[in-house]
């Protein structure tokens, strides 16, 4: 009789195995009413900007009645995104403003959409929304040189270090410039001399570098780092020269333009090369040594002193 009853919950054993092993096999065959997902990474409800919501996005394979919700890291439900509603088939949309059901605005941190269908609740573990309300704070910012000289594939390099990994944003006189292409805690951009795509005339100009994240938010403009360049289409050393009347003085000569032009009393004409040779005027005096490109000039002081 023990023999009996052994085989028989050995057999019972087997069966449900076996069931259980069915069942499973069949659950991994019926498709999830939910899938492909997309859902904001990042976002910044103080922003004012693209990213100031975050958007949840899935196809449902059949109308159904769907319930989204945002969890927190403890699953607990922190907004409910309006109410239970009637989705049709395919691809549809929520937009959480990062709001809590009480009006109040989240804290800063990760969240999951949650997703309540009739009979089964669906929670994308995978898909984390990273609240961010932080601005990027510029440590520091300076330029590798501090004269920019224009032309052709001239720039100047800025160099940034950012408190968390950001955009560089760098302004000119209130207007935007640049916008560095990638998002690192230290990096550089390179800006040539123009303002809205025109070359700026030769003079000092402060540039305004700050970080821009990835949720949005951007460094206030008055935390942002000061760098002062100056722009130059032709530099000339030394900037004074004295020398007596009629002798032979040399200029050094640094543009980006193959030839210049330069002017010195009464006389002028034009010359490539850095090294540029002149005659001082016969007569003593102050005068002034002008070298131009492309429309634009730099000045060195010549005096000129008796024999």
């Amino acid at each position: 009789m023990q023999r009996v009853l052994t085989t028989v919950t050995l057999l019972g054993l087997l069966v449900a195995t076996a069931a259980a092993f069915a069942i499973t096999e069949h659950l991994k065959l019926i498709k999830s009413p939910v899938y492909g997902p997309i859902v904001s990474k990042s976002f910044s409800p103080t922003c004012h900007c693209p990213t100031d919501r975050a958007q949840v996005s899935v196809r449902l394979r059949n109308a159904t009645l769907v319930t989204v919700k945002i969890v927190d890291s403890q699953q607990k439900a922190v907004a409910t995104l309006p109410g239970r509603q009637h989705k049709p088939k395919g691809r549809v949309r929520w937009v959480w403003d990062g709001r809590t059901g009480g009006g109040t605005m989240a804290p800063d941190g990760v969240y999951n959409p949650e997703i309540s269908l009739p009979h089964r609740i669906l929670l994308l573990t995978a898909n984390r929304i990273t609240l961010d309300t932080t601005s990027p704070k510029v440590l520091s910012a300076r330029a590798r040189k501090a004269v920019l000289l224009v032309g052709p594939g001239r720039s100047i390099a800025i160099q940034y270090a950012f408190s968390e990994q950001a955009q560089a944003v760098v302004y000119l006189r209130g207007r935007l410039i640049i916008v560095g292409r990638r998002t690192r805690e230290r990096d550089k951009v390179k800006w040539e001399g123009r303002l809205r795509g025109r070359p700026l005339r030769p003079g000092r100009y402060v540039l305004s570098v700050g970080g821009r994240d990835v949720a949005g938010n951007e460094t206030p403009a008055a935390a942002r780092k000061h760098v002062s360049v100056l722009v130059r289409y032709v530099e000339l050393m030394p900037r004074r020269i004295t020398v007596r009347a009629g002798t032979r003085f040399a200029v050094h000569v640094t543009t980006a333009a193959k030839r210049y032009i330069w002017r010195l009393g009464h006389r002028h004409g034009s010359h490539r090369g850095k090294r540029l040779r002149l005659s001082a005027p016969t007569t003593p005096g102050t005068y002034r040594l002008v070298v131009s490109e492309g429309g634009q000039s730099t000045t060195a002081v010549v005096r000129v002193r008796a024999k």
